[in-house]
């Protein structure tokens, strides 16, 4: 039914050009572009009325598929070794010489109903800190040139991690025990 309501139409634009002779006009009146147009007279000039009906739109070739059968077997028969997606790939490479991407393998993987892997993670190692026990024992210092004749005197005791900033126009010791040290305590 909408098919022969589209082949009307367009056998009145072809109609309307064979009386007119402007596809200009045509277009206009029928609200189509001109490309569209010349496209359905040339399909009537060169097959008649059957040649305005909707071609199909079906690829003429699709291409082969990507992973045959042989190479979801490779890639369950790894997945037993209880190896995820990237050393899979790796594993393809070195055993069978064939190469395919992660996320083609994550494919394959998810339509044989393979489950995820559960991610195991390492416990961090537990830091020991660099610290004294009693106030001012040690003191770490530092000092930064920020500008010409402008230094930066940095200072954090190790056990209370108390911090102190100084600027000083020169860096001489002086400076430094005036400046940082003095004001930790």
């Amino acid at each position: 039914m909408e098919e022969e309501r589209k082949v009307k139409a367009r056998l009145q634009w072809v109609q309307l050009y064979q009386k007119s002779g402007n596809a200009s006009l045509v277009c206009r009146r029928c609200g189509i572009s001109y490309p569209t147009f010349l496209k359905w007279w040339r399909r009537y000039q060169a097959q008649g009325v059957a040649g305005l009906h909707d071609r199909s739109r079906r690829p003429k070739r699709c291409p082969p598929p990507k992973v045959l059968e042989q190479h979801r077997e490779w890639i369950l028969q790894l997945r037993t070794r209880k190896l995820g997606a990237r050393r899979i790939q790796s594993e393809l490479i070195r055993l069978y010489n064939f190469s395919l991407s992660t996320a083609t393998i994550h494919k394959v993987l998810k339509q044989a109903g393979v489950k995820l892997l559960k991610a195991t993670r390492r416990a961090r190692k537990t830091r020991r800190r660099y610290e004294k026990a009693t106030p001012g024992e040690r003191v770490q210092m530092d000092v930064c040139k920020i500008a010409p004749q402008l230094y930066q005197y940095t200072a954090i005791d190790d056990c209370t991690r108390l911090k102190t900033v100084r600027l000083y126009p020169n860096k001489q010791a002086k400076s430094t025990l005036e400046g940082c040290v003095a004001k930790i305590y």
